[in-house]
């Protein structure tokens, strides 16, 4: 991203990306303080319509900027604008709401741990964006909130749940902003707005001091950024385990921020144009993935039509341990507030889903679990594949084998982004955002959750319609370096960080 130009008005600075704007303060071009009150402008100028920050943190935010000390030795994003999801991350002493009513009144007394390295980063809290109640369903439409709108056609969803994250960083609000991931949940909405999305490996960024893990591992913590070096740099600030964790991520060999741009070599990358059940996705998903393959093919990378075995048949393993998530997040706040749920506390899905965990037996959830730990074991054996089948093929990271595939190339979404209020549910019909978003995600984002992978949404295409199309790719355990080798190289081949939503700062 460029970093030549003086200091700049609110709108130029929107087009740096977090780290170009961090060398703007270091080099002494623009204030920490600047960069903050431009953010805010763009906030109060931009939000009313989008509705992607649904708490300001200014009065803070410019208090933290003073503070900013900028300088050669600063931290690598130090006065940089930032977003926090208001879902499972406490800022303290703001509003934490995860999109509920049932949480009104609540105010955080503490910053989580990844809140914390965010701030020994540089960057500045300058609010906390929207998602949907308990990050349930693939659209950022609560009812407290209301919904936030797309920045390329504000009348379709950002997809979710980290919406709110992703709307904010494609229409310059800020260069990027916390996001998190249970079930695609990073990827989905990085895909709608035009993003780079990447779900870390399990337990590569913290989740205390409240938490050990989610779900058994599944909910990862990161960030939708515009560039890939933002998301690489951002996770060396923030990687690595806690006191206490339950369980550590494989070691990096070294930065992340080094492998953008490094060589990864040639790959061999399976790809399959086929969702989790067999159906064919919207034709603009073909397209996308299409062009993505030939992309591959045409940096040098095999490309081999091939899929991990079929997600499917453990669909109802995944949705116990779904409602037994959402169940136990429930008793959390019970617990926490010494009241029970009552009626108008939970929209209409949530409601269906928590009847359903609180009646599921732990013998049931733990047999769900073992379920989806042996594909995990599966989908492992899918990326080892045969140690004999190594010709012409390029290392991967240090400590890998060198057998079977490196990625594993779909569709993001399995349609454009839905309209505003399709996938949402009502009194009568609770289960249908639930039915109307499995239409739109019906790739398997979530096999990224439940073995652990590294995965990625890439922005490489855009339909007649002029929206954002993404491309993901799975990973192999551990091994985030191939795909930010792979991403840093997509993204010098089609660059795409100049292209800008009709809803822009």
């Amino acid at each position: 991203m460029p970093v030549t130009v003086p200091t700049a008005p609110a709108a130029q600075i929107a087009g740096y990306d977090a780290l170009g704007q961090a060398e703007l303060v270091r080099r002494g071009e623009v204030t920490a303080a600047e960069l903050v009150d431009w953010a805010i402008e763009r906030i109060d100028r931009v939000n009313p319509t989008l509705n992607a920050v649904v708490t300001p943190l200014y009065e803070a935010a410019r208090a933290d900027a003073a503070r900013s000390r900028p300088g050669p030795f600063a931290a690598p994003f130090a006065g940089v604008p930032f977003l926090v999801k208001d879902l499972a991350m406490d800022v303290e002493g703001a509003p934490f709401t995860a999109g509920s009513r049932f949480l009104r009144g609540y105010v955080s007394d503490h910053d989580s741990e990844l809140v914390r390295r965010h701030r020994r980063a540089g960057l500045v809290i300058v609010g906390k964006t929207n998602t949907p109640e308990f990050g349930t369903v693939g659209t950022c439409e609560p009812l407290r909130h209301g919904p936030t709108r797309n920045p390329w056609d504000p009348g379709r969803s950002t997809s979710g749940s980290s919406g709110g994250s992703a709307a904010a960083v494609a229409a310059g609000l800020v260069p990027m902003a916390h996001a998190n991931d249970l079930a695609g949940s990073i990827r989905y909405p990085a895909s709608a707005c035009g993003l780079f999305g990447l779900k870390p490996t399990r337990a590569r960024t913290p989740k205390g001091p409240d938490f050990g893990d989610v779900a058994g591992g599944w909910a990862c913590e990161h960030a939708i950024t515009r560039s890939v070096r933002d998301s690489a740099a951002l996770l060396d600030a923030t990687a690595g385990a806690a006191p206490g964790d339950p369980y550590p991520a494989p070691p990096p060999a070294r930065r992340f921020l080094d492998e953008v741009g490094a060589d990864p070599g040639r790959l061999r990358i399976a790809f399959s144009p086929r969702t989790a059940d067999g159906s064919p996705p919207h034709p603009d998903c073909l397209a996308a993935l299409d062009d993505a393959a030939r992309l591959c093919e045409e940096l040098g990378h095999e490309l081999v039509e091939a899929q991990p075995p079929a997600l499917a048949a453990t669909g109802d393993a995944v949705q116990k341990v779904l409602s037994a998530v959402l169940a136990w997040t429930v008793l959390m706040w019970e617990r926490r507030f010494g009241r029970e749920v009552a009626e108008g506390d939970l929209e209409p899905l949530n409601a269906a889903y928590l009847r359903s965990g609180r009646h599921l037996p732990a013998a049931e959830y733990l047999a769900a679990v073992q379920t989806l730990q042996a594909h995990a074991r599966k989908v492992a054996q899918f990326f080892q594949g045969d140690d004999d089948d190594v010709q012409g093929r390029a290392d991967p990271a240090p400590g890998l084998r060198t057998a079977g595939f490196d990625a594993w190339l779909t569709p993001t979404l399995s349609t454009p982004p839905a309209p505003i209020g399709e996938i949402t549910s009502t009194e009568q019909d609770p289960l249908r955002a639930a039915r109307n978003g499995a239409r739109t995600h019906a790739f398997p984002a979530v096999l990224a959750n439940l073995t652990g992978n590294p995965a990625m949404s890439v922005p490489l295409w855009w339909n007649a319609d002029g929206l954002p199309i993404g491309v993901h790719f799975l990973g192999r355990f551990g091994d985030e370096a191939t795909l930010l080798r792979l991403a840093g190289q997509l993204e010098q081949a089609r660059p795409w960080a100049a292209r800008r939503p009709r809803l822009h700062a």
